[in-house]
């Protein structure tokens, strides 16, 4: 993000143990396992976004945490010097030692261990919760998946899951469809290699294209090309991908004038501390895998540009480094 606060302690993917809490904190305490959760959830009676089942989007830290500060206004961080060093997404989990606000950590089973449990700090849980909860995928829907990192990977697995009966997976690197057909894939397509539209294509493929598309490339362009392969009269276009500071998308209005929809999803829409615990409990029970996200780990906090490195190889879903 070209706006993005600078400089900060980034990441906001974790599995974390608690140290040390605050006054006044009663959720969590020393030892227990918790993990960061970008999308905070008060829980309070007087919130209408934490009481209402249509949203995840609690809105009580969003002003403080999108300055890169803790809820009073203040950072946490510092640099050699006594500089204040920013907070990122309200979570920093590139570093030894992190200061989270308790209502953006979600308490888990201390039985799933926390490199797998990290997982569930973005890219897997939002990927089954847009098709879980942002899209609710019925049985022997259609479903089309655009780009396939872990999270469009997640969509797979999650549409599998919830009965889909054919699932396309796009991409233009041929290398990311075995793993996509492992996890459900029926059909996949490289985009790069069509003399024509991949919306078209998609479009000729199923008649009146398909039930559900997911993008999660950040790509504008793609986003647009997902909505234009739901199916005329019902079909669900999702965004998950984000898209860099100021871009923006379009289509012509006829699209949603003929019965699609184009939605958007945030943490799957998964209430993070709520939600969270029950899906790493659902790994500890063996109704939810997750190993095959962790193509490759790291050992020390001196590794973390190594890991970001692989991560831009393209044969990498998930580098899971331990501190």
């Amino acid at each position: 993000d070209p706006e993005g606060l600078f400089p900060s302690i980034l990441g906001h993917e974790a599995g974390c143990i608690v140290e040390s809490v605050g006054e006044g904190v009663t959720s969590v305490k020393p030892g227990d396992h918790v993990i960061p959760c970008y999308t905070p959830q008060c829980a309070a009676p007087a919130c209408i976004f934490c009481q209402s089942p249509k949203t995840n989007l609690c809105p009580v830290i969003r002003g403080t945490q999108g300055k890169g500060l803790m809820p009073d206004g203040t950072s946490r961080f510092k640099d050699k010097d006594g500089n204040p060093i920013y907070h990122f997404m309200g979570c920093s989990t590139m570093a030894e030692y992190t200061v989270l606000a308790e209502i953006s950590c979600a308490k888990i089973s201390k039985e799933l261990p926390l490199q797998k449990a990290c997982l569930f700090g973005c890219g897997v849980s939002t990927g089954l919760g847009a098709v879980w909860n942002t899209c609710k995928v019925e049985p022997n829907s259609s479903v089309a998946v655009f780009g396939l990192g872990a999270v469009g990977l997640a969509v797979i697995q999650g549409a599998k899951m919830a009965g889909a009966g054919r699932i396309i997976a796009v991409d233009i690197n041929p290398d990311k469809f075995p793993a996509a057909v492992g996890l459900g894939a029926t059909d996949c397509v490289d985009s790069s290699k069509l003399d024509k539209p991949v919306q078209n294509h998609i479009v000729d493929m199923t008649q009146w294209g398909v039930d559900y598309t997911f993008d999660c490339t950040g790509n504008t362009n793609v986003m647009r090309s997902a909505l234009e392969c739901a199916h005329r009269g019902w079909g669900t276009s999702c965004v998950i991908g984000v898209a860099a500071s100021g871009h923006e998308i379009s289509t012509r209005p006829f699209q949603l004038v003929t019965g699609r929809t184009w939605k958007g999803t945030a943490f799957g829409g998964f209430k993070s501390r709520r939600d969270v615990p029950l899906l790493v409990q659902r790994c500890v029970d063996g109704s939810l895998e997750v190993d095959h996200f962790i193509t490759h780990t790291f050992d020390g906090v001196d590794k973390t540009n190594d890991a970001i490195e692989t991560l831009h190889g393209g044969n990498c879903l998930r580098a899971v480094v331990r501190y």
